[in-house]
């Protein structure tokens, strides 16, 4: 529990919410976009996910979608 001196603090100067600190990330560490690029080809194994893969490449390969008509 809080103390008087902590409480009269509290009410003097306000109370402060921070964040927690965030880990820096590691330099050296590779960035990829490989795991999304699985979920976007459906190449992870979700029924969904592969489906939808479908359905955009039908989109990409039609005539009004294909650069130099």
């Amino acid at each position: 529990m809080a103390t008087d001196n902590e409480i009269l603090h509290a009410i003097m100067n306000g109370i402060s919410f921070t964040g927690t600190k965030k880990k820096k990330e590691d330099p050296n560490k590779v960035k990829t976009k490989a795991r999304g690029k699985k979920y976007y080809t459906g190449a992870h194994g979700s029924g969904a996910a592969k489906h939808k893969a479908e359905i955009r490449q039908k989109v990409k390969n039609r005539p009004s979608q294909r650069k130099g008509r």
